[in-house]
């Protein structure tokens, strides 16, 4: 078994204009204070990385593993969440996710996805200059607004969306492979891949393809009300990548999983800083170890309530006491009494 590394944290949310979170060095120096040991970075915000640049360039991509490492820290993964949310993206929300591109590629879908897909590839080189071996993304989506249909789908319409989404990644996840990185999709609503049949639809369409692995939140399956532990059974060989963010569900007569239209803090799911919800993390730090995770625990910090910095602060003690330190010998070592093959048959009365 393997202990854990981390605490880390996603920087994603934590980025800003003010000091000390309007730059790398910076942000990592406060990271560090706080007691992680690793930052997740969010490869389109340009204070962080130069994705392209990181791709092209093995001095560059050194440059800002010093960076991190000069800080304290090391560097957990990268992420394109919002570039492979544009890989595929259904024509109803084209004009919101245009946001996630730059502005010349606004009004033009099909630019934008060539250029979202580009960037895919460059995280795959970037990450190999890094010295990393799995990447965070999100799917994108084709099919996500008949997930709960009316009028009912078409047959075959989730077997054409599935045959599509595949035949996009596809290219993408062979350029993964080429540079020894794993693709760890986030299941996550607003994606394809939003639980383990959805995911399963999708591994079948890209021929069960080794770099197609799995980020694991199980804030979104408390939303869901999916088994979140269960998942951890199911699928631990592909989960590559763990985000650790807490999260609640409290239905009422009024609003349930859909939540009504209402704003996060008047939502029956909601997320919460660590500790603050109801996802029983002891049980998942317990089957990560078991199943021998090698990876990062990544604290992502999402909550409608709790300030930030002070989720940060809490987080990296939470994680901290949360990452098992593994065994390297049984309990009952003491009570052993040796064997070998002649007592093990005598034993056995054979």
């Amino acid at each position: 078994m393997t202990t854990l590394k981390g605490p880390g944290i996603f920087l994603a949310q934590f980025m800003g204009d003010q000091p000390p979170f309007n730059n790398l060095k910076s942000i990592c120096l406060w990271a560090e204070s706080l007691g992680f040991k690793g930052v997740q970075i969010p490869t389109w915000d340009p204070r962080c990385i130069d994705l392209q640049k990181a791709a092209k360039s093995k001095t560059y991509a050194d440059e800002i593993k010093g960076i991190v490492n000069e800080c304290g820290l090391e560097i957990t993964e990268l992420s394109t969440h919002l570039q492979g949310q544009l890989v595929a993206v259904h024509p109803a929300y084209d004009t919101m996710f245009d946001g996630f591109a730059p502005a010349e590629l606004h009004g033009n879908p099909k630019a934008r996805t060539e250029w979202a897909v580009q960037q895919l590839k460059y995280a795959a080189k970037a990450s190999q200059n890094l010295g990393l071996n799995a990447h965070a993304t999100f799917s994108g989506a084709l099919l996500w607004h008949t997930v709960y249909p009316w009028p009912q789908r078409p047959a075959g319409l989730v077997e054409t969306g599935f045959i599509e989404l595949a035949k996009r990644w596809l290219p993408i996840l062979n350029v993964f492979d080429e540079h020894g990185v794993d693709v760890c999709y986030e299941i996550h609503p607003g994606e394809d891949l939003h639980d383990g049949v959805s995911y399963e639809m999708f591994l079948e369409k890209v021929n069960n393809h080794a770099r197609a692995c799995l980020l694991y939140d199980p804030s979104h399956f408390v939303l869901q009300c999916l088994d979140y532990l269960s998942y951890i059974d199911i699928y631990h060989e592909r989960i590559k990548m763990f985000h650790v963010k807490d999260a609640e569900f409290n239905p009422t007569g009024r609003q349930g999983v859909y939540g009504g239209y209402q704003s996060w803090i008047d939502r029956a799911g909601r997320f919460r800083s660590l500790g603050d919800g109801q996802v029983d993390f002891k049980s998942v730090f317990s089957k990560m170890a078991q199943y021998d995770f090698k990876g990062w625990a990544v604290m992502e910090w999402e909550c409608c309530l709790k300030h930030p910095e002070d989720g940060a602060k809490e987080g990296a003690v939470f994680i901290k006491d949360h990452i098992i330190r593994v065994t390297e010998k049984a309990f009952d070592d003491f009570a052993g009494t040796g064997a070998d093959e002649k007592t093990n048959r005598a034993i056995l009365g054979i």
